[in-house]
């Protein structure tokens, strides 16, 4: 719900304890009006006519004591009832009856002690009218004036019995007055809550896809995220990009595209339930909030959509033979601790769903989280702190993150091929993984430079292996690590840096981080270059093979492209 509902039902709150509280005013003034008065006014109808003298001064104040008590709980409970949400609806109804009646039924004894037929008070019933539908609406508003113009004709009825009876059919004016005025207010509050209504849902609605908005999603994430932390719950969230969109909009045009993107809602739309919520997040993003879920069924959810998905787009469009979707998945608590870290694992999990041929479903894996697990308690800090440095790279260059992501999964793939032990290929991970945290030190206008680097700006770059392994060195877990993120710009023909070693002295597994990092190089778009093609990776892998690379762990790594070309 958004914060702004809440302030409206606030402020209607605000309202009706105003009106409330002005009733109880008046009557508290009527009384000390009318308590001198009442013994000779009303004396046809009271019998202990001294003892009203006697103490009718002591009875004034106990009457606006208790209005003033009135007061206090009306105050409180509205509180209680607006403000923190205490009271259940249930016992909202039996409070709000109660409260009329009470009401009622002193603005009836008021009547009655100033003159009954001739109390100039009748009025007053109007303040229980308004709030009754200002707060209810206009049914209940009649309801209450019916019953407040049928008790002041009974009045007249019982004083003055004759017929015709002139104080009835002034009254009869009056009545008419009461239930024209409620009518009309609540009439007014119909109209205002349904153009509110249609207001509110244009803000909670895409206009084009008809699912919910970016900002009504970012407003129920926040409150299932404080539900999920209160409750112990999962939570997960699905984060869905359409593949080589703009591509799409480019042969086929926008209007085709916003077709797409409305086929698509329809479909995540059909997913929508009590406990998933799908929104558009901008351009061709789309969410799903998925409340009570764990990582496991959201992965299954989403495999399930993705497949829908492209099912629904076959054939449809002869460019192209099928329309698909990329998803990644993050949970709660499982993985992200807050809502910031739920939206950035999402988003992370995308890209590397992204990176690696789309169409399929990813979820965020930290290689600093599982190193965690590997280390003593006193580097904890330290790694955490490396996670910190890596974001700021990620912020600097967007490049490197994706990079880091495919780079690490193309060490996981050559490490399995080659049998590696169990220690090797969990180092190969971390050194894949932090091969470029020295890149803390480099300006961002030289990581993202088109132009050719100077001569200075390259020497300032390559001596990030060494800053790199200045940052890891504390961390005594990582320390076979360090020669691989060292050594990984080291070339077979001893030409590389930082220490020009030559062949087999170079560390094998600093060799096989080599190959994977040029070969994701060279098949991705940099500041400085368009991204080559698979086919042409490979071609450049094999001519760079006994010079730049190990012959051997090229071979390796090319037959792993080509079995496994469905993924990449």
């Amino acid at each position: 719900m958004y914060h702004f509902d809440n302030e409206k039902k606030l402020k209607i709150g605000e309202l009706v304890i105003t009106t409330k509280l002005i009733s109880l005013i008046f009557l508290a003034i009527a009384v000390f009006i009318e308590m001198p008065k009442l013994p000779f006014v009303s004396i046809g109808f009271f019998k202990f006519q001294l003892l009203l003298i006697q103490y009718q001064n002591f009875i004034a104040i106990i009457t606006v004591f208790v209005l003033l008590i009135l007061s206090i709980i009306l105050v409180t409970y509205y509180r209680k009832r607006y403000i923190n949400s205490v009271f259940e609806t249930n016992k909202q109804i039996i409070y709000d009856i109660v409260e009329i009646y009470t009401f009622v039924f002193l603005d009836t004894i008021l009547i009655l002690v100033s003159g009954m037929n001739l109390s100039p008070y009748k009025i007053i019933f109007l303040f229980i009218m308004i709030s009754v539908t200002i707060q209810h609406g206009v049914r209940y508003g009649i309801i209450v004036s019916s019953i407040c113009s049928a008790i002041i004709l009974a009045i007249d009825l019982i004083a003055v019995p004759i017929r015709p009876n002139p104080y009835f059919q002034i009254d009869l004016i009056l009545c008419g007055v009461y239930i024209m005025t409620t009518w009309l207010l609540g009439y007014y509050r119909s109209v205002e809550m349904e153009y509110s209504l249609k207001m509110a849902n244009i803000a909670i609605t895409d206009d084009l896809t008809g699912l919910y908005s970016h900002g009504y999603f970012q407003a129920k994430l926040n409150e299932q995220i404080n539900a999920a932390k209160e409750n112990n719950k999962p939570l997960s969230l699905l984060f869905m990009d359409i593949d080589y969109f703009k591509y799409f909009n480019d042969l086929y045009g926008h209007q085709e595209g916003d077709e797409v993107l409305k086929a698509i809602g329809v479909i995540l739309k059909s997913y929508s339930s009590k406990i998933y919520l799908p929104a558009r997040y901008g351009g061709e993003e789309f969410t799903i909030l998925m409340n009570e879920t764990t990582e496991q069924t959201a992965v299954a959810f989403a495999e399930k959509i993705r497949l829908h998905i492209e099912a629904a787009f076959v054939n449809k469009f002869p460019e192209i033979s099928k329309i698909t979707v990329s998803i990644g998945v993050s949970s709660f608590p499982s993985k992200a601790k807050n809502k910031e870290e739920l939206i950035k694992y999402a988003d992370d999990a995308l890209y590397r769903a992204k990176s690696f041929h789309r169409n399929r479903v990813e979820t965020y894996h930290s290689v600093l989280e599982e190193l965690k697990g590997d280390i003593d308690g006193d580097d904890i800090e330290i790694v955490s702190s490396m996670r910190t440095l890596i974001s700021i790279i990620n912020s600097k260059d967007k490049y490197t993150y994706r990079h880091i992501e495919r780079v690490v999964i193309y060490c996981g793939l050559i490490a399995d091929v080659l049998n590696l032990s169990t220690n090797e290929k969990k180092m190969l991970k971390y050194g894949a993984y932090l091969h470029d945290i020295g890149k803390i030190n480099m300006p961002q206008e030289v990581l993202n430079k088109k132009m050719p680097l100077t001569n200075e700006e390259w020497v300032l770059l390559k001596q990030h292996p060494t800053f790199g392994v200045e940052i890891i060195s504390p961390v005594k877990s990582l320390a076979d690590a360090i020669p691989i993120i060292l050594y990984h710009h080291e070339r077979f023909d001893g030409k590389g840096y930082p220490g020009n070693l030559l062949g087999n002295d170079i560390p094998y597994l600093a060799r096989i981080l080599t190959v994977a990092d040029s070969f994701d190089a060279m098949t991705s778009n940099r500041p400085y270059g368009v991204a080559k093609t698979f086919d042409e990776g490979i071609e450049e892998l094999r001519a760079c093979s006994s010079t730049q690379f190990d012959p051997d762990i090229v071979e390796t790594f090319i037959k792993i492209l080509r079995s496994k070309s469905n993924i990449f």
